[in-house]
């Protein structure tokens, strides 16, 4: 039992949070259920835009109906069963068979947390329908589609990840502790680059797979400035071209995972939970840009990955270093360095 209300409900939070599942069970409880919904109705909406059937129009139409639902606009359940039944995962399947119990729990919280609830949900699909624009069904082969510009990736970003920075500091903020205007403002800041951080990781791990998909995150414009076009990146043997930009966007990332150590630095002492919880996606992050700096990314068959025993050993130093007075700190800046 994680928190939320229902136990099918949480069932299926389990099936299909994989390793964010390890972050909402250490959250506090008075925030664990509200961050475990918006991570399942996001999923529904992910799992409808990613669908490999169907038309860019329909899926469109389907997550706008979605979405409407979701935020109370609607009672009218969307037309989902046959994307249902074209999942390849399982779990994502029956979620879809489930949406409808999903969304019945939003009333389960206060009227405040339904409204940070939606609004992060809202944008979440705004960049969800902007990805089906762009690059439209996801298994739709033969040309791949960039992003135009350093501004666009920027903006995608921040609607499917940064935004849930400032969810999750509205949230802790409203159950958890107290600051002043200037240090709020902080924390929203870095917030944002907080999932921005953790965005842009998985954006520079997955480029062989999202291009398989015809889709490329890496905007054209850098592209053009180092003489590469987006097919360029399928040939693994282009990794010394594209190496340069590439760092440059490690880099980012890392500023971004910079602002994150800091936002886990704001947090209160007395806040054990919220701090672990924080500080493991940042820890397994910072892990990740590590190893992509130095492998050849865009080699298809060797794909980047922290593994679980490691994960399991950063689990460990979070837990210890959180009975120490600044070891939270020391592991996060030790471990950006290693």
């Amino acid at each position: 039992m994680v928190g939320l209300i229902h136990p099918e409900i949480d069932s299926l939070l389990e099936q299909t949070s994989r390793s964010f599942f390890i972050t909402l069970r250490a959250l506090p409880s008075k925030v664990r259920g509200q961050v475990g919904l918006l991570y399942l109705l996001a999923r529904v909406a992910d799992t409808i835009a990613d669908s490999k059937q169907g038309e860019t129009d329909l899926l469109l139409q389907i997550l706008q109906q979605y979405n409407e639902l979701a935020q109370g606009h609607s009672q009218s359940l969307p037309e989902i069963s046959d994307l249902a039944e074209i999942q390849e995962n399982i779990s994502e399947a029956e979620l879809l068979r489930n949406v409808a119990s999903v969304v019945a729990c939003l009333e389960d919280f206060s009227e405040g947390d339904r409204d940070l609830i939606r609004k992060c949900l809202d944008i979440i699909v705004s960049g969800q329908s902007l990805d089906l624009q762009r690059f439209g069904i996801a298994n739709e082969g033969g040309v791949i589609s960039p992003l135009e510009t350093e501004s666009d990736l920027d903006d995608y970003a921040y609607r499917v990840a940064g935004s849930v920075g400032e969810f999750w500091t509205s949230m802790t903020l409203a159950h958890l502790f107290n600051m002043n205007a200037e240090k709020e403002a902080k924390l929203f800041a870095h917030g944002v680059r907080f999932g921005k951080a953790l965005q842009l990781t998985n954006i520079l791990r997955d480029i062989p797979e999202d291009l398989r998909f015809g889709r490329c995150y890496i905007p054209k414009e850098s592209l053009s400035e180092i003489g590469l076009e987006p097919s360029d990146l399928l040939d693994s043997g282009n990794m010394d071209r594209f190496r340069p930009l590439y760092n440059r966007y490690i880099d980012l990332a890392s500023a971004h995972m910079d602002a994150a150590v800091e936002y886990i630095g704001m947090l209160p002492y007395s806040q054990f939970r919220l701090r672990g919880a924080c500080m493991l996606p940042v820890l397994i992050g910072q892990r990740t840009l590590t190893l992509l700096r130095n492998q050849n990314v865009l080699d298809a068959d060797n794909r980047v990955k922290v593994l679980r025993p490691e994960i399991e050993e950063l689990m460990k130093k979070t837990k210890r270093s959180l009975l120490i007075p600044g070891g939270g700190q020391r592991l996060l800046k030790s471990n950006q360095n290693d």
